[in-house]
Parts: C-alpha cells; structure tokens; sequence
C-alpha cells in the first residue's frame, strides 16, 4: 500500500512538472520582450552598421491592464551620435489584416527577399542585404498591428471590436507609437509614417490623431499603392477611373492597337487619362441621355485603350468591372492576369466566367515571403517562438464606418505646415489603381491651396512595385529624396 502511495504520488509530481513545462512552452508571445542583434549593410557602395531589436510591446486598456502586444522590428544606425537630427520612419502595410512582412522584407528594410529580377519566386528561398534600404537615412520601425505577424490579444476578455475597425485601428496605434517614441527617445527627431495599400488608410488617420491625441507632429506622410481614403467616387466616377489601369495592363501585355503598342506606356498613359477626363466621363455621366453617336464613340475608345473587344464593353454598358477585365483581357491566350499585380498571369479551370479562380500574384507572393520571413526572425534576429507568424490574421468583421482618413489628412497638413505628402504606386496594380491615387490628390485638397506640399510617383509595376529590382531602387530613392527634402532648415519656424 505504502509503495502505491509513493508511486502515486511520484507520477503527480512528474505531472505537474510536465503540466508547468508545457505552460512555459505555450504558445503564447511575451507582452513584453525584446532580442537585440547587431549588423553591417552596404547601401549605395556605403557600410552602414546597425542594430536590430525584435520584440513585443503592450497595448493597454484605459485601466493600465495590458489587453494585446504588438510585435516590432526595429533598426536603428549604430553609428549615429546625435538622433535628435536622425529620421524615424514608423512603417505599416495593410490588409486590414496584413503582417509587416511585405515592405519590411522588400523594400526600405536592410534585407531583401532573394528573388529574380522581376519580383518571381526562385530557389533557394531566403533574403539577401538591401543595397537600396532607407536605413542610410533613417531609422526605420515595422509594426504589426493586432493578430498580425506575431502580435496578439493576451487578454481573453478583452473586447475585438477595440482593435478591428477602421478608427479603432488608428485610436489604439497611436496611443501605441506614443509609447514606442518615448521609450526610444525619439521626440526630438523628424517622424514620418509610411503605409502600403490599408496601411495608407491607417497612415492617413493617424497623421491626426497623433496630433490631436498625442501630440507628435510629423514631417511625412508616405501612401505606397493607396486605397480610397474616405473619398466618394462613386457612379460615372468610379466607372470611368477604371480606364487608365485597363490602358496600362493592356499595355504590357501587347493587347492595345499597333499605333498605341509602338509608344511608350507613359505617353500611351497621359493619352488614356486625357480621354478619361474630357470625354469618357461627360458620356457616363449623361446615362440614357447620351446619342448613340456617342456611345457608340465611347464604346470604341474604349476597347482601343482597354484592349477588350467592343461587344463585351457594350454589353456591360461601359461598367466594365475590373474582376471582368482580369479574366477576359487574356482569355483568347488562355490566361487569367493577376489583381494586385497585372503582369502576372494564372490559369483557371474553365476559360469561361466572369473573375479568375484565383490571385495569380498573391500566391506567388506568399511563394517567396513566406519561408523568408520565417526564417529571417529566428535564424538572423534570433527571435524565436512557437506562435505562429500571420502572413494574414484574423481581424473580422472590421468596422469600415467613419472612413475620413483622407480629410484627416488634409487635416493634419492643413494644422502642420511642416507636414509633406508623397504618393507611390505602380502602373499594373489593379486594386489600388494608380489613377485613383492622382484622384485622392485632386479631391483630398480640392482648393489646391496644399499641391506643393503633394508629389505623386508612379512605377513600371504593381501593387508592391519594389519587387522589381529596377523599381526598388528607383522607390527607395524616391523616398530617401523625400525624407531629405521634407526636413526643414534649422531654425526655419512652422507657420504659413
């Protein structure tokens, strides 16, 4: 009797230890943690040290009680004294429930996805130094909103709907970003945001609530492929703003007449925007009023800058839908062409339909993405844990009401003479049409009192144009002559 005793009492206690071993190794990320690494990059034939912090920070309740954390990944330039003068870029891609993954290992960050030269996946996966990374200029923090890459609720109580939503998002962020600033004692030093597709709706609000809520004044604001940002453009609008993007995609695939294929894609471009202003949207916006003169006028231009067959465009009454124009531009070749990227092409089951099976470009995204930052965290930050990274995590339903980010923009530019805008997008991005980003410009600032404090660039590619090697070079410039040309002169006063 007395050995089952011991032996009873043996095997509890391995229980509890195995119980207490198996709490320790949950998977749950740290509220608070932080791994800090050094390294060495070579941007523009210069060596350029720097140190890497990956880790966790709290966002709290209004009680001080921690109800999620968010995971950053910091690099600062080592060899820098005096930080008051340092640029600080605070970096966001979208979704809304997108990681940070996407500029952060393709674009201004030290390293860069190993890739061909046109964005492709190629083997071996993995990540190679950034010889165009902003990091010469500024120092640059990529954060990852809520279930986003390794960030989490760790409150079970805790309410979603304070973080999914589109003011919720930008409420709890700043608040967050406060805090980031102030433990890194960087109040002192130039700020700018830059946000990539939803990353620019949250960009654009927070450039205000910083403000008003925080305080924090920035210097820029950068909308890498932005979306609409609050900006009505329904109706006749939004029909005839397609336009543009179908001439560009056209254009690259070689669908366009023999006179328009021979010239240049932005000469091609400035024509197709010229029609879409003068004479397209005067028709759409007549209705049944128009002649069949006109129409008929109408129909044909378009099929010459869109590359689609009259009858289809007839029959879809000039509302030619974009997922239309995806499946049916290649549908004679018997290809689909990608959303976010146009140059990419996919095959569905039937050539039949309406919309492709699938992203074309997204799926080869996640091809080359995905195993390098899974990678990259443990083997060359040596941030290691069991939760998973969400290259998308679940932040639905999202809360889409209230969306005047565009006006809180204006807004914030308008109260902050210090503050510049620029805008980058790639010609061949179907989502977040290049066109509509000139025409967040145009309707952001009607009175055009703020335009020289706006500058748009436009690139040879798609949603995330710096997957091109030619245009990862050329956007990280366009970035770092921002940032320079945003800083005012010492001693220069913020006033009108």
């Amino acid at each position: 009797m007395k050995n089952t005793k011991l032996w009873t009492t043996a095997v509890l206690l391995l229980l509890s230890v195995f119980a207490f071993a198996q709490s320790e190794r949950s998977r749950q990320i740290p509220v608070e943690s932080a791994v800090v690494t050094q390294h060495e990059v070579t941007i523009k034939g210069k060596k350029v040290p720097y140190k890497a912090t990956a880790g966790t920070q709290p966002v709290w309740d209004n009680s001080g009680k921690p109800v999620a954390t968010l995971f950053y990944t910091f690099y600062e330039r080592s060899d820098v004294n005096n930080r008051d003068k340092r640029p600080l870029v605070i970096s966001f891609n979208g979704g809304p429930g997108s990681a940070s993954v996407w500029m952060h290992i393709a674009y201004t960050g030290p390293k860069i996805l190993k890739i061909d030269d046109e964005g492709y996946p190629v083997m071996p996966y993995g990540i190679k130094d950034n010889p165009h990374s902003i990091l010469d200029v500024a120092d640059i923090v990529f954060v990852n909103p809520v279930n986003t890459g390794y960030s989490r609720i760790v409150d079970p109580e805790a309410d979603r709907r304070q973080f999914f939503g589109v003011n919720q998002d930008i409420r709890y962020l700043a608040e967050w970003i406060n805090t980031f600033v102030s433990r890194n004692n960087r109040w002192n030093s130039p700020k700018y945001l830059i946000g990539e597709s939803y990353g620019t709706t949250r960009v654009s609000g927070l450039s205000l609530e910083l403000q008003n809520s925080q305080w924090m004044f920035l210097n820029g604001v950068i909308l890498v492929s932005p979306t609409e940002l609050g900006i009505e453009r329904g109706g006749p609008v939004e029909m005839a703003n397609r336009l543009p993007y179908f001439t560009a995609a056209a254009w690259y695939h070689k669908q366009l007449p023999a006179d328009l294929q021979s010239k240049d894609l932005l000469d091609v471009l400035e024509e197709s925007e010229a029609y879409t202003q003068n004479e397209l949207l005067p028709v759409l916006a007549k209705g049944w009023l128009a002649t069949d003169a006109e129409k008929n006028e109408a129909i044909r231009m378009f099929a010459r800058y869109s590359g689609l067959d009259e009858e289809v465009i007839r029959q879809h009454n000039l509302d030619v839908p974009e997922n239309f124009f995806w499946k049916d531009l290649l549908r004679h070749e018997g290809y689909t062409v990608g959303r976010l990227d146009s140059r990419y092409k996919g095959i569905d089951r039937m050539e039949a339909g309406m919309s492709p099976d699938y992203n074309s470009e997204l799926d080869s995204w996640l091809h080359s993405f995905t195993p390098a930052i899974n990678y990259y965290f443990p083997n060359v930050l040596n941030y290691k844990t069991d939760v998973k990274y969400n290259m998308f995590g679940p932040v639905n339903p999202w809360d889409r009401s209230g969306d005047r980010t565009g006006e809180n923009l204006r807004q914030a530019m308008a109260m902050n003479p210090y503050l510049h805008v620029m805008t980058q997008s790639g010609y061949y991005d179907g989502a977040t049409t290049y066109y509509n980003a000139k025409y967040n410009m145009w309707h952001m600032d009607p009175s055009g009192r703020l335009k020289d404090r706006m500058s748009f660039k436009g690139y040879r590619s798609g949603h995330m144009m710096y997957l091109r090697a030619e245009d990862l070079a050329n956007a990280n410039d366009d970035i770092r002559e921002f940032i320079l040309n945003s800083l005012p002169a010492e001693g220069a006063p913020a006033k009108y």
